[in-house]
């Protein structure tokens, strides 16, 4: 199927899913059947430890519109921006494997086709948005956002979920981010807006299907370190110093 022929590509980070990695595929791709787009959904997968490649390599071979790539190391940015890469859709929808969120592609892609917005940001903080999250897990989305704010002018609400776009519109943007792992996500945001896209943000309805895959305080040493090179990098308009081995 060529380019011209695909809809929408839908990206899934995947890390450590074999729990619901299954029944999420499946109902996504039963929501897909009755929406009018043609589709491939790209499971993204990063490390994982446990049965994920072995269910992902089975949804694969079960679902022509499903396909499975392994990174081989635990980097959920790297990951989300390699299949962004290989999206072959007019649109991209960046998704979660704990959401499959359909009624947001149903509000968003409407938006992108009418020229109402370049990339559309599913926002668990705005007014309207009714995340039904953890307090803790709230809590860290408000905090990493406000740190985004005073450390790189960050405008918004929330960079870190759900997002959709149109895939030549963001691939040159895509190429100038400088971060990977649980930055990437909101640099892309980030640097769409810095770059004069039109980032739109609609409220979503969140609710936790499992805890996370990474525990949260695990991840706060390289969020630090990242938020520091996303801040050099945006500061000055340079690539951060490679660190010598």
């Amino acid at each position: 199927m060529s380019n011209l022929d695909l809809d929408l590509s839908i990206v899934i980070p995947i890390y450590n899913e074999e729990g619901i990695l299954a029944s999420s595929v499946m109902e996504l791709v039963d929501k897909l059947s009755r929406l009018p787009w043609s589709y491939e959904i790209l499971l993204s997968e990063n490390g994982s430890r446990d049965r994920t490649v072995e269910i992902g390599g089975e949804l694969a071979a079960r679902y022509p519109g499903v396909s499975i790539h392994s990174l081989g190391q635990p980097n959920y940015g790297e990951a989300l921006k390699q299949g962004i890469l290989r999206a072959r859709g007019t649109y991209v929808v960046c998704d979660e494997i704990d959401l499959c969120d359909t009624g947001f592609y149903t509000r968003a892609l409407p938006l992108l086709g009418r020229g109402e917005a370049d990339m559309v940001v599913g926002s668990k903080a705005m007014d309207g948005a009714h995340d039904k999250r953890p307090a803790f897990r709230r809590a860290a989305t408000q905090v990493i956002n406000g740190m985004l704010r005073v450390a790189v002018g960050f405008k918004g609400t929330d960079t870190h979920g759900l997002k959709a776009f149109r895939r030549e519109t963001l691939l040159e943007t895509v190429g100038h981010c400088v971060v990977d792992r649980d930055l990437f996500a909101s640099e892309l945001v980030i640097r769409a807006g810095r770059e004069g896209l039109n980032v739109v943000e609609i409220p979503l309805d969140v609710t936790e299907k499992r805890p996370p895959s990474i525990n949260l305080m695990k991840r706060v040493p390289n969020v630090l370190k990242n938020l520091v090179k996303l801040t050099y990098a945006i500061r000055t308009g340079r690539k951060p110093p490679s660190r010598r081995r």
